[in-house]
Order: C-alpha cells, then structure tokens, then sequence
C-alpha cells in the first residue's frame, strides 16, 4: 500500500482532472506548460507528467480517490484524495499547489494563472488548499437577519440587483487588516465556494440548491454593500464565520461548474423584499442550524428526488422563489433571451460572431469566423469548439451559458487581468 494513500484511497475507485493554465498577464492560455502530479506528502515521487495544449489545458489524467459513498454521508473518512502539482513554462514563474482534491467519479479542473518572468518579481507563494469544509474544522456561521434593514432615507444602497464582473474578496476576518484582497470574477468565485464546501458527487437538484444560497449570499452583500458601509474596501470574506469559504487556487469541479454557468445571474427573494436574501445554511451534521438549510440535508432530500426548489422550500419557507437579477455587469452586450442557432441572423449573432472570432485569435483550436451576422454551419463549427474548452455541453447553439461564457472569455483576454 502507498503509505501516502489511506486505505479507502487504495481502493478501485478513480477521478478525473484536467489542468487549465493561463497568463496573469492577458488570461491568454499557455501552450507547452509541463504539469508534474504526485501524492500530496510525497512530492518527489511523480505519478503523472502532462504538457498542455494550443488552449492551456492538458489531457485528463485519471487518479485513485476514495469510494464514492463516502462523500454522499458524514462520516469520519476523508472522501477525497489529494494531489500535488508543480507547473512550469517558459518565460514563466513556477507554480507549486498542494492538495488539490479529488473525488470519485467526478471531472476535477484545476486552474492556474501564471506569471511572467521579470527581473526582480518574487516567485509566487505555492498553493497549499486546506481540507474541504465539510471534514476539515472551521468557525460556523455567526447568524444574521436574512433581510438587511433599509436605510433611515428610505433608499436601499442599490435601486436594482446587479450581478458584478468582479467580487472582492478579503481572505480573512473583515477586522485583519493583514488579509489579502482578491479580484475574482463572479462565477469564477461561486464555483471555487461551492467546490469548497459541497461535494461534486452529490445530485444535481442538491448542488443547484446550493448554488442558489451562496449566490443570493453573495448578491445580498454586493446589493447591501454590506462591508463598505462599514468602511471595508472588500465585498466579502473568505471566513464561514462571516461568509463563505474562498479557498486562492483551488480546483473546481465540473458538475458545479455547468450548474453555475447555467444559472449563475439568479438569486432567492421572498414576496415583497426586492434585495437578495442572505441564504444562510450549515453543514447540519457537525452544526445544526433551524431555519436554515442543512448541506448533508440537502443532500439525502436530493437522493430523494426533491427539485432544487422544493429543497429550499423544505429549510426557508414555502414564501422562497428563484428570482432573475436585472443586468449582468461588464458584459458587452446581454442574452438575447432565446438560443441563436444555425439559420438565425442579425446584430446579436454579429456580436458573438466578433466576440467568438476575437477569441479564436488566442484559442486557436476554434475556426476563424466572418461577423456577417448570419448564424452558418461555420459559426455553429466554432460554437462546438468553444464549448468543448470550456466544459459547456457541446451542441453548437449558444445557450445562455454559452452567450456568456463567451462574454466572460472575451472581456478576459481583451483586458489587462483586473484579478490575482
């Protein structure tokens, strides 16, 4: 038995992960990025050494993890293995992350943003992601009322729920001033949350349910500016006493990857209150929470075939509705509320059209198109392509997910990086 490797671990079950690498400078991929992969406590044996491709990603490597029940109830056995990674490229600074974790059965992806050479840079800090909330040991939450009170002028901070480019994150207690602040881009935040503190093994209703809390979490401090009303220059932190837990480098995993891209601008309200509600909720085995949403609850309550509705119903109320934010902020040009397909034409095709051409310049696996605004086979042809890098359903029609992943994918390599 490898004495890296718990006895669950030995067993048959594997994981799947894919590493995703990009420039700090311009978020473009790094082609040639060599990936070495060993057991977390044994760095220096080498299980796996893979090279990235034209779009920064390498091939998926598939690795030994636990058995899948054991991330689908408490139990005292870690349901994850953990892997180390060391990254390097040239003209590039190394990147070294340790515990990148791994379930059964499940698509692991791990980012990385790598820095370019320059003559006086401090290599980056290596990665080290700490134990999953749900079996590591962590603060609980310090409860809140779920609707922040309206100011004495009668005016909330924001007249409208915006869905942010970017969410600031402060990795720390709000009052530690020591504590690194974060840009990270939205949904790129709400996966690294719920990659944190839900499991990817769980069923779909469970983890959309979830998705759903941390997000109408985290758009009723954007709505409230609950921190900088409080003289903070951040939008939230990384402690579960205060919010949710942000983990800086951490992989994400695929399921809650789509979910997040497939509703990512939706928010919980209740009749009457125009802000988000602040969706609080705990893990309901270790901490019990009444009234809130219990996360191995929501679980068992999926396995039982609950919709992600009726779960949230079961902990908030029956008065709990899914509601759809008004603007989705630094995007250029927003859903035109239907999927665009082969046959379809006119200035919201053109868009993606120059967005998806844009895109191709760096990507290079997808085909150069003409912005002709008609919607042809060689549209559909790049769609597919894109759709296949960036872990959406390959079906070369832009789905909302689709429409702005490609947003988010445009505005990142046509703008100086704004995030660490």
């Amino acid at each position: 038995m490898n004495p890296y490797m718990t006895t669950a671990q030995e067993a048959a079950a594997t994981g799947s992960l894919q590493v995703d690498v990009v420039s700090t400078e311009n978020n473009h991929p790094i082609v040639d990025a060599e990936v070495s992969i060993s057991y977390t406590g044994d760095p220096g044996s080498i299980l796996e050494k893979v090279t990235t491709d034209s779009s920064g990603q390498s091939e998926t490597v598939s690795l030994s993890a636990p058995p899948v029940d054991l991330s689908l109830s408490p139990g005292l056995a870690q349901p994850y293995s953990e892997y180390s990674l060391f990254i390097t490229a040239q003209g590039y600074e190394p990147v070294a992350i340790s515990g990148t974790q791994i379930l059964a059965d499940t698509d692991a992806i791990q980012p990385v943003r790598m820095t370019p050479v320059q003559d006086e840079t401090t290599p980056d800090t290596p990665i080290t992601i700490p134990d999953h909330t749900l079996y590591g040991d962590y603060p609980p939450k310090i409860a809140e009322a779920e609707v922040k009170p309206v100011a004495e002028t009668g005016e909330i901070v924001l007249s409208r729920v915006v869905v942010p480019q970017t969410i600031i994150v402060h990795d720390g207690v709000p009052t530690d001033p020591t504590a690194t602040n974060y840009y990270v881009p939205y949904s790129d935040y709400i996966k690294n949350v719920a990659s944190s503190e839900i499991y990817a093994t769980w069923p779909r209703e469970t983890i959309i349910a979830n998705v759903l809390a941390i997000m109408s979490f985290t758009l009723n401090r954007v709505y409230t500016e609950w921190y900088r009303n409080q003289g903070y220059d951040f939008t939230i932190t990384s402690s579960t006493a205060f919010d949710h837990k942000w983990i800086r480098g951490r992989n994400i995993f695929d399921s809650i990857s789509q979910v997040v891209d497939e509703i990512f601008n939706s928010y919980l309200s209740r009749p009457g209150i125009k802000q988000p509600i602040l969706t609080q909720y705990c893990d309901g085995h270790r901490v019990t929470c009444p009234n809130w949403m219990s996360q191995w609850g929501s679980c068992t309550l999926g396995e039982q075939g609950y919709t992600a509705i009726e779960i949230l119903r079961n902990y908030y109320g029956s008065n709990m509705y899914i509601n759809t934010a008004e603007q989705v902020s630094g995007v250029p040009s927003s859903f035109p509320g239907y999927n665009l397909t082969v046959g379809a034409s006119g200035d919201k095709v053109r868009q993606v059209q120059e967005q998806l051409d844009t895109i191709a310049g760096v990507y290079t696996r997808i085909p150069r198109i003409t912005a002709d605004g008609v919607f042809g086979e060689n549209t559909a042809e790049a769609v597919r392509q894109f759709q296949s890098i960036f872990k959406l359903p390959v079906t070369g029609v832009i789905d909302f997910a689709t429409w702005y992943k490609i947003s988010q994918i445009y505005v990142g390599i046509t703008r100086i990086a704004e995030y660490s």
